[in-house]
């Protein structure tokens, strides 16, 4: 019986530990993207020499992001999703949207270094973007722009016309 009962409990434990082994390994199969706290997104795998990197603006998901060392400009903004669209439009035309991205990183002497890449969207990447290399405790800001369309010029002056006409009518039947 005691042989019975230490077997049972010794399968019970191999399969208990093969479990929980197996679900971490599908975990890092499904997923490189992890989450470690509140917008604190791991991209690097357990174990990998890492740099944590600040993404702000408009991107798909902005967060803090551990991210392998080496890891490029173009990759994380990648790993964030890319450039969001403004304002919820369905019918943009990306051609006209422009792109800022700024990389700030402060110095050890507590001076601070700026980098900016602008493009549009059908233009290749500005000199330098490509290639530039991140390192630890940089912020990068996204910000996408599009000149104002027509669209946008009425929606601005349709509701000051609209306000002023209710106001000359409410005004005449008063005086009526």
């Amino acid at each position: 019986m005691k042989k019975f009962i230490g077997l049972t409990a010794f399968i019970f434990l191999l399969l208990l530990t093969n479990g929980e082994a197996t679900a971490q390994n599908r975990q890092l199969q499904s997923s490189q993207q992890f989450r470690l706290g509140e917008r604190m997104i791991r991209i690097a795998e357990p174990g990998m020499l890492t740099d944590s990197v600040n993404v702000w603006g408009d991107v798909g998901s902005a967060g803090r992001y551990l991210v392998p060392k080496g890891t490029t400009l173009p990759l994380l903004l990648t790993y964030s999703f890319g450039p969001r669209t403004l304002g919820g439009e369905t019918q943009l035309d990306w051609s006209k949207m422009r792109i800022e991205v700024n990389v700030n990183k402060e110095l050890e002497n507590g001076e601070m270094t700026y980098e900016q890449f602008k493009y549009r969207f059908e233009e290749p990447f500005p000199e330098g973007m490509y290639d530039y290399t991140l390192s630890n405790n940089e912020t990068v800001t996204v910000r996408v722009k599009r000149k104002p369309s027509f669209r946008d010029y009425v929606g601005v002056v349709a509701p000051v016309i609209s306000a002023i006409a209710t106001s000359i009518i409410i005004v005449d039947r008063l005086a009526n």
